[in-house]
């Protein structure tokens, strides 16, 4: 099967396993990142070690035009920042991190953590004019732990994409068919600088939900001044060192800045 693929490193699981799957990659679209907490440098690699061509300006209805006159059959879109426009006589799916209906929205996976669910999945669905809205191909869940943090989250999302790809490529037709019309809905707005700001009276607790959820992004500390870190943890205990204390306890981080 010709395909193209849209996205970012987030999901470059998901274009391994395509490739895996016996999948012809005729053509790649990306977009910029900051590549410090986001990346695009191994899809990036990936089309450049392979000829291949790569956008990074928006996709639009004439890209798709050209991949369906270029032999393309279906277009895979996962963790791409742009609203990918629709085309009836193209296919094109999106991967997302959640069990749609429930989730949508453009960052799913935080807000999982934050409101303290005990379950999760992937999802495969079509592109619709709407985000997150297409009808369903493919669903698988996963139950998450009590200190679940978001790059424990991504690897269980790693676990299920080989077997849900596979299951794409091989049973295409009869998945496209028989997708499944989503009821109900339950859009997650993107987190706020609120949602990821952590202040000095706050207990271990409450700052160690809000560094898991948000482990490997940028957070936000308030004290007496106010800080940006990467990697931050929560620990009870006395605050010594290089740390920032909490009510009860402190926060160790891996990256921190002034602002």
């Amino acid at each position: 099967m010709k395909i193209a693929y849209i996205g970012i490193d987030l999901f470059y699981t998901a274009l391994e396993s395509l490739v895996d799957c016996g999948c012809e990659i005729g053509e790649i679209f990306t977009c910029k990142t900051d590549n410090k907490t986001e990346f695009n440098l191994k899809i990036r690699n990936f089309a450049e070690t392979r000829n291949i061509p790569c956008q990074m300006t928006r996709i639009t209805l004439e890209d798709i035009e050209r991949l369906k006159k270029s032999g393309c059959e279906l277009a895979v879109c996962a963790g791409y920042y742009y609203k990918i426009p629709v085309n009836t006589d193209f296919p094109i799916v999106n991967i997302h991190p959640s069990l749609l209906p429930v989730g949508r929205g453009s960052w799913p996976m935080p807000q999982t953590i934050l409101k303290g669910l005990k379950k999760s999945g992937v999802s495969v669905h079509k592109i619709a004019e709407s985000f997150d809205t297409g009808d369903i191909l493919l669903q698988k869940e996963f139950n998450l732990d009590e200190k679940e943090t978001l790059v424990s989250f991504m690897e269980k999302v790693y676990v299920l994409i080989p077997q849900m790809m596979d299951e794409l490529v091989n049973n295409f037709e009869e998945l496209w068919k028989k997708a499944r019309v989503q009821t109900g809905d339950e859009y997650w707005e993107a987190p706020s600088v609120s949602d990821m700001t952590v202040r000095e009276n706050m207990t271990v607790w409450e700052a160690d939900r809000i560094l898991r959820a948000f482990l490997g992004y940028e957070c936000y500390y308030e004290g007496q001044e106010r800080f940006e870190i990467i990697g931050g943890r929560a620990f009870e205990g006395t605050a010594r060192g290089n740390v920032l204390p909490l009510s009860d306890g402190y926060i160790t981080y891996e990256k921190i800045s002034l602002i």
